[in-house]
């Protein structure tokens, strides 16, 4: 990666999160680009494919498990790394996210000290 921050895209319903996730990872120099639906964060993935995607499981309509199917099945997307930001951590939960093509997995509530460094440990910039 050059000088330039990851570009990150941030598929969650609820806008408190989105906006706590943004300030926390612009004030590191991300660009952080929030969407409310997993529809919405496909076609934005299309038009601006991000360097990394967050994934919120528990989405109205369609769920990030089959948003994050849809996106592995898009030329040009699937090799994008998807992290799974979501409150689903009972048993199995981790497990399932990775079978849906996640390739991490963050639970909520959020650990804001932390989230800069796994954000850049998923994009190996560690």
């Amino acid at each position: 990666m050059t000088d330039r921050k990851a570009r990150i895209l941030y598929i969650e319903d609820n806008a408190d999160n989105r906006g706590l996730v943004k300030r926390i990872l612009e004030v590191e120099g991300y660009t952080v680009i929030g969407v409310p639906d997993a529809k919405s964060g496909l076609a934005e993935a299309i038009a601006h494919p991000p360097d990394l995607i967050l994934m919120d499981i528990n989405l109205p309509e369609i769920d990030g498990y089959t948003a994050t199917a849809q996106l592995r099945a898009t030329p040009g997307l699937e090799k994008i790394k998807i992290v799974a930001l979501t409150a689903n951590v009972l048993r199995g939960d981790r497990e399932k996210t990775v079978a849906a093509g996640c390739d991490g997995y963050i639970q909520k509530p959020l650990d804001v000290d932390q989230l800069p460094q796994q954000i850049a440990h998923f994009l190996g910039a560690e």
